[in-house]
C-alpha cells in the first residue's frame, strides 16, 4: 500500500500525465544519456590527472559530481538535463592554469569553488535568469541546431567518418575501417527503429553495436582500481584562500563566464527539444534549475575536479523519449554504479554512442524553421550561432558571436530599444572575452 502511494506521489510530483510519459521511457532515456556520455569516466580524470591529481581519485570525484549534480537537478528542477564536469574547462584547468601558468592543482579548484559560489549568487539575485531572458528568441533556435550541428559533428569524429587533414583540416575517414564500419550499422539500425517509432531505439542501438564489436573482438579494456574510497586524495584539498590572489581572479571569470554560456546554451536546446518551453518561450522552473547547476559545481570543487555543467548529450535522453527528472535521477544513479565499476564503461565502444550524437543532431535541427532568414538582422547572427559552435567547437563562442553580431547590426540600422540595455552589456563582455583569448 505504501509502495503504491509513493509511485502515486511520484507520477504526480514529476507531472508523467501532462508530460505523456512513463517509468519505462524515463527509464530507458536516462539510460540513454548515460551511454552516450559515459566517456566523461575515462576522459576526465585522464585530463586532470596530467596536473598531479591522483587518477583514482579523479576518476572517483567525476562519478560522484556527475551522479550527485544529476539527480539533484532531477528532483530540484525536474528537467531531462544531466550534469558532469564539462569538457573545455577540464582542458582549461589542466593545460592553461595549471601546466601553462604553474598554478598547484588544489588553488585551481579553488578558483572553481569561487565561480560556483558566484554562480549562486548570481542566480539569488536573478542576474542570471535575466541574461537568460535577454537573449532574442531567434538566437535560442540558432543554438539549438549550432548544437545539433556540433554533437552531430563529435558523433562522426568518433564514429572515425570526419577525420583531421593537414591540408584541408577534416576529409572524409576510411569507411572500411571496422569502428567506421560498426558507427554505420548502429546509425542505420538507431533510424530503422524510428522510423517504426520503437520506444528506446537509441538505447537499442548502442547496446546491439557494442555487442556486436565484443563478438568481433574490437573491445579492448583493462580493469584498473577505483572506488569510493581513493576520494580521500581530492576531497577537500581545494586551497580557497590562495584562489583570492589578485592574479587568479581572470581565471575564476573565465570559469564563470564559459561555464555560464555554455550552461544557458545546453539548457536552450534541451529545453527547445524536448518541447518544455512555455508559451511565451519562457523556461518554467529556471531558478532550480540553474540552482542545482551552481550547487553541482560547488560540490564537485569540493571532491576534487573541474567546473559541472549540463551536458548537450542530453538531448540523447530527450529524443529517446525523456521528459520528467526521473531521466536525470536514472542518469545520476548510473554514474553511481559506475562509481564502483567505472573501469567496465569502456566496454561501450565509441562506435556504439556516436550513431547516437549524430541522428540526435539531426532531429535538433528541425528547428532551424524558427529563425527569419529572410530578415539579415536575424539571418547573419543567427547563422554565426549556429556556424561558429560546431567549427569553434564552443558553444559560449557561438553564443557570443551571434550577440555580438545581434547588437551591432541593431545599432547599426537604429533599432535600439531600451529594453535590450542587457543584451547590448552582453556583446560588451562577449568582446573583452574574445579579446583576452586572443591575447592569451
Amino acid at each position: 500500500m505504501l509502495g503504491l502511494f509513493m509511485r502515486t506521489f511520484l507520477e504526480r510530483y514529476f507531472e508523467f500525465e501532462r508530460l505523456g510519459t512513463n517509468w519505462r521511457t524515463e527509464s530507458l532515456a536516462g539510460a540513454t544519456t548515460f551511454l552516450t556520455m559515459a566517456y566523461i569516466v575515462l576522459v576526465n580524470p585522464a585530463i586532470l590527472a596530467q596536473t598531479g591529481m591522483p587518477l583514482p581519485a579523479v576518476t572517483a570525484a567525476t562519478c560522484l559530481s556527475a551522479a550527485f549534480g544529476s539527480i539533484l537537478m532531477g528532483i530540484v528542477a525536474r528537467y531531462p538535463i544531466a550534469l558532469a564536469p564539462g569538457m573545455g574547462l577540464n582542458a582549461y584547468f589542466t593545460y592553461t592554469v595549471c601546466l601553462k601558468m604553474h598554478i598547484p592543482w588544489q588553488t585551481a579548484l579553488g578558483a572553481v569553488f569561487l565561480s560556483g559560489v558566484i554562480f549562486l549568487l548570481l542566480t539569488a539575485c536573478g542576474i542570471r535568469q535575466l541574461i537568460l531572458r535577454s537573449i532574442p528568441q531567434e538566437l535560442y533556435a540558432a543554438v539549438a541546431c549550432g548544437i545539433g550541428l556540433f554533437i552531430a559533428f563529435i558523433g562522426l569524429t568518433k564514429a572515425g567518418l570526419v577525420v583531421a587533414d593537414p591540408a584541408t583540416m577534416v576529409r572524409l575517414g576510411n569507411v572500411r575501417d571496422p569502428q567506421t564500419a560498426l558507427a554505420l550499422l548502429g546509425l542505420s539500425i538507431m533510424v530503422a527503429l524510428e522510423i517504426w517509432q520503437v520506444r528506446g531505439s537509441i538505447l537499442i542501438g548502442v547496446l546491439t553495436v557494442t555487442l556486436v564489436a565484443w563478438m568481433l573482438g574490437l573491445v579492448h579494456w583493462s580493469p584498473a582500481a577505483s572506488g569510493l574510497h581513493s576520494l580521500t586524495a581530492t576531497a577537500f584539498k581545494l586551497d580557497i584562500p590562495a584562489a583570492f590572489h589578485v592574479g587568479l581572479l581572470e581565471i575564476v571569470f573565465v570559469f564563470f563566464f564559459v561555464d555560464l554560456f555554455d550552461n544557458l546554451g545546453t539548457l536552450v536546446a534541451v529545453t527547445k527539444r524536448s518541447g518544455l518551453l512555455a508559451a511565451d518561450h519562457s523556461i518554467p522552473r529556471l531558478n532550480r534549475i540553474l540552482f542545482a547547476d551552481a550547487v553541482a559545481t560547488v560540490a564537485g570543487s569540493l571532491t576534487g575536479t573541474s567546473t559541472v555543467t549540463s551536458y548537450v548529450e542530453s538531448t540523447a535522453g530527450v529524443a529517446a523519449g525523456g521528459r520528467s527528472g526521473i531521466t536525470a535521477i536514472v542518469t545520476g544513479l548510473l554514474f553511481l554504479v559506475a562509481l564502483v565499476a567505472a573501469p567496465f564503461v569502456a566496454v561501450v565502444p565509441a562506435a556504439a554512442t556516436a550513431p547516437a550524437l549524430i541522428l540526435v543532431g539531426s532531429m535538433m535541427l528541425t528547428m532551424v524553421t524558427e529563425i527569419r532568414w529572410t530578415d539579415p538582422l536575424v539571418a547573419v547572427p543567427a547563422f554565426l550561432t549556429l556556424i561558429l559552435i560546431p567549427l569553434t567547437y564552443s558553444i559560449a563562442n557561438g553564443l557570443g558571436f551571434g550577440i555580438i553580431a545581434w547588437a551591432v547590426l541593431h545599432l547599426a540600422a537604429g533599432k535600439i530599444r531600451r529594453q535590450d540595455w542587457l543584451l547590448y552589456l552582453l556583446a560588451i563582455l562577449f568582446v573583452f572575452r574574445f579579446v583576452y583569448l586572443s591575447a592569451s
